[in-house]
Parts: C-alpha cells; structure tokens; sequence
C-alpha cells in the first residue's frame, strides 16, 4: 500500500457528486474517487447509467409501442408490426455510454482538472477524514483530507426470500441491457421502478405479471391515485395483489416463485424475473461505522439541514453527504440540490445555506404519469388542520375531453382559511408536467387563491386541470 496522501477535499462518487469540482475550487487539491455503478463499474453515477436517463429513453419507446391500443377510440387503425429489442437497446445506451466514458476521461484527463486526481475504486473509511481505496487496477491508497464530501450513492437490494440470490434475478442494474426480450417477466415488487418497467415491458409486448405484497402499488402516492393506478394496471397486466413471496428457484424454462395469499399457496412461473423492492445506500461498503458516522435503520447516513454528516448527534466537521447516500428521497433532483447545497457550505463556511427549505416532488414515468408534492390527503387531515380537498378529473376539462380520457385526475390539499396549498397529487397525461405549476407556488408562498386569479390559463390547454381544481378551493 502506498504512503498516505493528503489533499484538500476528498470527494465520494460521481452521480451528483461529479459536479462538484470546478470554479471556486482551482486552489484546493481534490481526490475524486468512484467505484462506478452496475455490473460493468461504470463511471457517472445511476442516474446517468442505469436509472433516470435510459429508462426514459425506455419509456418514451414504450408511449409510441403503446399507441395502437388507443387508436381505434379515434377512428385509427394501428398495428405494432415489430418490436427490434436489440435496436431499441442499443440506440439508447450508444448514447449514453459515450457520455460515461468522456466524463470519466475529462476528469481524469483534462486541463480543467489540473489540480483533481481521479482514483476508480471503492474507498473505505478508516476515521472521519481518512480512507483507503481499493483500486480497479489491482492498486491501493491511503487517503486523508480536511474535507470529505460523501455521494456514494445506492445500489439494488434483494429481499431475504429463499432461493432469490441463488435464483440471480435481473435488478434495475441489469434488466435494460438484456439481450433478448423474455416471452413472459415477473416483476417483483410494486414501487416506482416496478411500475415503469412493467409499462416498458408490457407495452413491447412481453407477458408481464405484477407482484405487490399490499393490495395496492405505488403506496408511496396519495391513496386515491394509487387506487386508481392499481385499477389500470389491473386491467393491462397481470396484477399479483397481497403476495408475500416465500421461495424463488431458477428452473430449465426459467423462474418459478412461490408465495402465500390469505393462507393460501400461490405458484407463478415465468421466463424472467426483475427484483424492484428497493435500493440500499452504500454506507456499508463505504464502512461509515469505522469514521463514527451515525446511520438510520435503513442505512442512510445521517445528516444535519446543511448536509453536515452526524457522529452520536453532533456535527462531524469536515465530513459533507448528499445524495442517495444520506437522502431519504432517492431523488435525482433532490441530489443535484443537495450537492449545490454542499458546494456553497464549503466555499462559504460562514454562510450555511439549509437543504430542506422547499417541497420535495416525485415524479412516476409509468402509464398514466403520476406525480406529487407535498402531503396527501389523509396526513392533512391527521394533522388536525381544517383542509379543503379539491379533485378535477381530465375529462372535465377541454383538452382531456380531447383526449378522451377517463381515468386521469387532479387532488389538489389547501388549507380552508388561508388557501396555503398542502399537496398536490396527479395521475393522467403529462401529470409530471403540470405538477410544477404547484411546485412552483409552494416553493414561493403562493396560495391557491393567488395563483388561480391572477393570471390567465391558455384555453383549451392542460393546464386547465390545475386552475379548475384550485378554483373549487378559494372562496
């Protein structure tokens, strides 16, 4: 092992973290250390590799895919004639492969990096602020700093079911870069990426079958949109409700689970499983414990408002996380913002700025959209203020009339006195888009009352939905 260095900053990852180094920071020694994400260890972080990014770009193949199953409602007729996975797989990741790639050689290569060391490794910790890193290339490295920004990220978790490991499921990690599509797939878990893959590989045509341990998926949502999510997918897939999976075993056709519902036995046998259950941080391999750092049960490591890691509930100076690392959220937005949080907090130290100032919202890429900000419905009423609750279907609107939809709607939570909006909750088309009219009066101290009579809304535009459902709530 090579003799200790110091360095000004040593920074974790290369998800949000990657856009740490630069302007302000020409003067300090920073060591950039990354494990990569994936089987393949690549360099960017998930978003980039394995998450936000390509399945999206899955997604949105998967909107055109599924076309032809509404047409006819509109005197068209469609066929989906062929499905070319190869060519859809490929047209995605020859994109952002390159992207991996030139990011890790600008840092490792370019002048702009003159003063950064880029080591691709897994780093431990040893104390607060020091580490070793176990190189890629066989290498390793005593490493201390005075400052040490953790963004390590998270990775797939496998449930402890009998047989699961030894099964060698796909994860998110592994499920798009398949070589051929399954004629059937399992889907284990009912959360936000078991709900878009279950779009993408139903829409391409795969037997698809959705296994939920409650009655309901997305429960992470407002309970009337996921009610109503569970009801469409119901009736566009194999949905497995109320299913506590007890054995998986790996079989000469492919994938057999066993479970148990209300006592009793369920068998389905699939072609191909995609374990989605949930993702853990990495403040195991990062060894956390060794440097003192607190965790929660979950294993996030724990922070204060300014990011500022915990050690037995005091600040740990010096020590910065941020990301899916610390972040209860696992949100790429969510990231970005703590890690400019993090940048100012270390060239600033006299001026902390706090991360939790605005509503955190999450958006579901799935079929319909959904999305959301800020309390639902129930934990508005449990909170014992007197609310008023708003809901504005799509096809009350214009455009929604237009597109004939059915099934899509607006929640809209205000506080009945001062019209504060509380929540917001959406399922239908663009629900990710029009969620940012209400982000954005949140996030200034707009109230429903505000923003639905001082400006106008396009007609016949979408956005109609949000104006619609405030003006039910204001007096």
């Amino acid at each position: 092992m090579n003799d200790e260095t110091h360095y000004d900053i040593a920074l974790i990852g290369s998800g949000s973290a990657n856009s740490f180094p630069g302007p302000g920071l020409e003067d300090r020694r920073i060591v950039q250390i990354d494990r990569g994400v994936g089987p393949e260890r690549v360099f960017g972080g998930t978003c980039l590799n394995l998450g936000c990014i390509p399945t999206k770009m899955f997604v949105h193949t998967a909107d055109l895919a599924s076309t032809p199953a509404e047409a006819h409602r509109f005197g068209l007729s469609e066929q989906l004639t062929g499905v070319n996975w190869p060519a859809i797989r490929d047209r995605i990741f020859d994109r952002i492969d390159p992207i991996s790639t030139g990011g890790e050689g600008y840092r490792r290569d370019h002048q702009d990096n003159a003063n950064l060391t880029l080591l691709r490794g897994t780093a431990r910790l040893t104390g607060p602020r020091s580490l070793t890193v176990a190189g890629q290339d066989g290498t390793e490295h005593r490493i201390s700093a005075d400052t040490v920004v953790l963004g390590a990220g998270s990775r797939p978790e496998l449930p402890p079911i009998d047989g699961l490991a030894e099964a060698a499921p796909h994860t998110s990690d592994t499920i798009m870069r398949i070589e051929s599509l399954p004629a059937s797939l399992a889907i284990l878990g009912s959360g936000v990426v078991a709900v878009e893959m279950a779009h993408v590989f139903a829409s391409l045509g795969v037997e698809v079958t959705l296994i939920a341990r409650s009655q309901r998926v997305l429960r992470a949502a407002d309970a009337d949109v996921s009610a109503r999510l569970t009801e469409i997918l119901g009736e566009r897939l194999r949905l497995e409700k109320g299913v506590t999976t007890t054995s998986v075993r790996r079989t000469e056709t492919g994938v057999e689970l066993r479970g148990e519902r209300d006592g009793a036995e369920v068998v389905l046998r699939v072609e191909e499983l995609l374990v989605a259950t949930g993702r853990r941080p990495n403040s195991d391999l990062l060894d956390v414990a060794a440097a003192g750092i607190d965790t929660a049960e979950d294993g996030r490591v724990l922070v204060d408002a300014h990011q500022r890691v915990l050690a037995g509930g005091e600040v740990l100076d010096g020590v910065w996380a941020l990301g899916d690392l610390s972040s209860p959220h696992q949100l790429k937005h969510v990231a970005n913002h703590e890690q400019r949080i993090v940048r100012h907090n270390v060239l600033h130290p006299e001026d902390l700025r706090r991360s939790d100032t605005m509503p955190v919202p999450s958006g579901v890429f799935t079929h319909p959209q959904v999305a959301w900000v800020g309390i639902d419905e129930e934990t508005a009423r449990a909170g014992g203020r007197e609310v008023r609750v708003a809901v504005q279907e799509y096809a009350s609107i214009a455009y929604g009339w237009a597109l004939e939809d059915t099934t899509g709607f607006a929640k809209v939570i205000v506080d009945a006195e001062t019209t504060e909006i509380l929540g917001a909750h959406l399922i239908g088309p663009e629900a990710t888009t029009l969620v940012q009219l209400l982000i954005q009066a949140m996030s200034t101290g707009q109230t429903a009352r505000d923003i639905a009579t001082t400006q106008y809304w396009i007609h016949p535009a979408m956005p109609e939905l949000i104006e619609n459902a405030l003006l039910q709530v204001i007096d």
